[in-house]
């Protein structure tokens, strides 16, 4: 176990500055233009990466649901169809990988199945997630653990004993959890954001936070209680066509969360109590011995 971990070239954990996460997702509805200017938004906003879901459509998509009509902007269609028209292949993950390194902006992935994992493993991304959807898929967890490389797990609607299943299944000292609750958008008397500690000492790894919750102060909240990094998916425009646009943050939103995480990360000092330069006037005037 390891109370730090190196995300790249960041150590993530106790003490250090929150590595923020924007998480894109599937929110560029298939096109790369509206990636591109996400990732340029998350970047100018002081993100430390951006994350995308990789996913096998075939492998991912029940054989039930394949078959469904579903109506999208692009007219109606298969669920598996809508799948494959939203996923990302090796042209647009290129342009992906070759922004992000112009930018010096970190970029990695949820891959939802195994064949996903061997097509980022090109890419040498910083770290993998582990979406609270894929914890107790033991074949993916083994998967990611064999590249070596470190795995943010999060633990979104799931129970005590699959989240301890899901620890033992991968290596500790290259894991940080990630606290979240799977509701999109998330009421605030579901967040929980107590877990965070809890998590922290039943597991004694870095544990974050991934919100899917309406406004910003949760989040800020819970740097300020001591996750050591947070996620929160962005979009360009939240009345956008797409499932995880309505619980996501608009660029204006994603500026204010960063500058604000800063804030209170400065703010929150190092419990040693001193008399500040700034203060000895006030003393000199108020104190009468």
């Amino acid at each position: 176990m390891s109370d730090h971990v190196m995300i790249g070239d960041r150590r993530v954990g106790a003490g250090v500055p929150a590595y923020v996460i924007a998480e894109i997702g599937i929110n560029h509805n298939g096109d790369l233009d509206l990636a591109q200017q996400m990732i340029a938004a998350a970047s100018a906003a002081g993100c430390d990466a951006v994350k995308f879901q990789k996913r096998t459509p075939e492998l991912c998509v029940p054989p039930e649901q394949r078959d469904i009509l579903r109506e999208t902007p692009w007219g109606t269609m298969t669920y598996l169809d809508y799948r494959y028209r939203v996923e990302f292949g090796v042209a647009e993950y290129d342009a992906i990988d070759a922004q992000c390194r112009e930018l010096g902006i970190d970029w990695f992935a949820s891959p939802w199945d195994e064949p996903s994992v061997e097509f980022l493993e090109a890419y040498s991304p910083v770290t993998y997630k582990v979406a609270s959807a894929s914890i107790t898929d033991m074949g993916l967890l083994a998967a990611l653990r064999a590249t070596g490389r470190p795995v943010i797990m999060s633990t979104g609607m799931s129970t005590a004993e699959e989240i301890r299943t899901a620890v033992g299944a991968l290596d500790r000292d290259n894991l940080l959890l990630a606290h979240a609750t799977s509701t999109y958008p998330c009421a605030a008397e579901e967040l929980n954001l107590r877990m965070i500690h809890t998590l922290a000492e039943e597991y004694g790894v870095p544990v974050g936070y991934s919100g899917h919750e309406t406004g910003l102060a949760t989040t800020v909240a819970a740097v300020a209680i001591g996750a050591c990094f947070v996620e929160r998916h962005i979009t360009l425009d939240r009345a956008m066509w797409g499932t995880d646009q309505s619980a996501s943050v608009e660029v204006g939103g994603l500026n204010r969360l960063v500058r604000d995480i800063r804030v209170v990360e400065t703010a929150m000092g190092d419990g040693v109590k001193k008399v500040y330069d700034s203060e000895l006037p006030s003393r000199s005037k108020l104190r009468r011995s």
